[in-house]
């Protein structure tokens, strides 16, 4: 513990953010860190607590709280009040093979359960994790590490995702020769196009691969597994295969005038978005331009918030983000206590932006696409309906339709599993929520030495969860290699 009295002296003090109309100028990221000196008395703030929530991981009322990666958070804090970057950042790496990613992108699940948060405000768990790994890299500390022994057995890991990856680094430090498939032209995933740039700069996810590469990993991109490539030759040329393709299947709206032009996936429209920002700089057009658009969302999670603050930074006319649900409250209920993970309301950058730019928050509760209205096969409008939940049951409420102008509808409405053409190539079932089918709490699927892990394994989930499951995959592919581990 750094400082005992530390969590009575300090207030919590979060890294700061680049003013919502300046930022919105760029895809920068826009976060501005905490000095040394002032990140270290965030560390201070850490009570190493006789049970550390912080680093539970733990399913309570159906929702993950707590590290799910079981950060070393006491101990790695310990180390920042006392200056001891090198301590802080080897037990970070013991446990998660990308901070830079999950110090950027997680919602802070640790932060949710923290002790000094049942009563006061909770230690800034998610900011010092990204301080160590950012300090590190400039400090010259974060070099490729190749293992000295090979195994000599060959492992292909299909998907670039963070699960992805998580495997192939971990099965590589092993010892093994690793190949990463991945079906786009850049690898990484979910993180390379699902999440864009301001908040994931692509620039630390290729820091990263460039050490992986350097470390023995090989990378095939463009090589689609189940289309452009064989699977069955990947079955005969490796000794395990590990599916990591996300459950990237888009949940769809079925209404009438689905078909018309000007309606896209949030996936869609993300991809196209950071793909043209990375080739040229927006100058191929090949994005969806937002522009004097009006936009309307579907979808009140993270996805839809970060097409929020795509479509602004496109300069739209106007952005309306539709949530089924109603609004959630702003402390917590009795019923949700914690160290479950709070269901309150959360304004995020995107709506805090759309707030900056148009006067008003983008969200509309209790709200669904009733119709479609188009004009010569175009998007002009949509006909909103008012919904409630009533026994279990999603109804309309009577008279509540309501017309909105639109140009571009977004669908970011979750997914429905993983795409079928890779299981199917491979023979590998699926379960009811069209996820890869394996024991409870393991890797292995039908087919002899293929394995699946991520969000393809247990559904949607988050970045930091996918880790984890790359992690645990790669401990259970490396017993079938070897007859044992030794993995952590």
């Amino acid at each position: 513990m750094g400082k005992i009295t530390g969590f009575m002296e300090y207030e919590r003090s979060e890294k700061k953010r680049i003013e919502p109309l300046i930022r919105i100028k760029n895809f920068d990221e826009f976060y501005i860190p905490l000095q040394d000196g002032e990140r270290k008395e965030q560390a201070a703030r850490c009570m190493n607590c006789g049970v550390p929530f912080c680093q539970s991981g733990m399913i309570l009322s159906g929702m993950m709280t707590g590290c799910p990666l079981n950060n070393l958070i006491p101990e790695w804090n310990d180390a920042i009040y006392n200056d001891n970057l090198q301590n802080a950042l080897l037990r970070l790496l013991k446990t998660n093979n990308f901070p830079e990613f999950t110090g950027r992108v997680c919602p802070a699940l640790c932060e949710a359960a923290c002790v000094n948060g049942r009563l006061g405000k909770s230690v800034t768990c998610h900011d010092n994790e990204l301080y160590i790994i950012e300090t590190a890299y400039k400090n010259g500390l974060i070099k490729a590490n190749p293992p000295t022994v090979r195994s000599g057995k060959k492992v292909a890991v299909i998907g670039s995702g963070p699960s992805g990856l998580a495997t192939a680094d971990c099965l590589n430090k092993r010892g093994h020769l690793v190949t990463v498939f991945e079906k786009n032209d850049r690898v990484g995933g979910l993180l390379m196009y699902g999440i864009p740039n301001m908040k994931l700069n692509k620039s630390v996810i290729e820091r990263k691969l460039a050490i992986m590469r350097d470390e023995g990993i090989e990378f095939k991109t463009n090589a689609d597994v189940g289309n452009t490539v064989d699977a069955e030759e990947i079955l005969k040329d490796f000794d395990a295969v590990i599916l990591c393709c996300g459950a990237n299947e888009p949940r769809d709206i079925k209404v009438s005038g689905r078909e018309s032009e000007g309606i896209y996936f949030a996936v869609d429209f993300l991809t196209a978005n950071t793909k043209s920002l990375l080739n040229s700089g927006f100058a191929d057009k090949k994005y969806v331009d937002t522009k004097d658009k009006n936009v309307v969302i579907v979808g009140g999670g993270d996805t839809g918030n970060d097409c929020v603050g795509t479509a602004i930074r496109h300069g739209a006319k106007s952005v309306i983000q539709l949530e089924m649900m109603p609004k959630p409250p702003e402390e917590r209920t009795e019923n949700n206590g914690w160290p479950e993970f709070p269901r309150i309301l959360k304004t995020d950058y995107g709506q805090e932006e759309a707030i900056a730019v148009f006067g008003r928050d983008p969200r509309v509760y209790q709200t669904t696409v009733k119709e479609i209205i188009s004009e010569k096969g175009k998007l002009k409008a949509i006909k909103t309906v008012k919904v409630e939940f009533t026994d279990g049951k999603l109804t309309e409420i009577e008279n509540s339709e309501k017309v909105i102008d639109a140009d571009i509808l977004i669908i970011a409405a979750g997914f429905l599993g993983t795409k079928k053409y890779l299981p199917k190539a491979f023979g590998v079932e699926l379960n009811q929520r069209n996820a890869v089918k394996t024991e409870e709490g393991k890797f292995a699927t039908n087919v002899p030495k293929v394995f699946a892990a991520g969000d393809m394994h247990i559904g949607q989930s988050l970045v930091v969860r996918a880790i984890a499951e790359g992690r645990k995959c790669a401990k259970e592919v490396d017993r079938f290699l070897m007859g044992y581990t030794n993995m952590i």
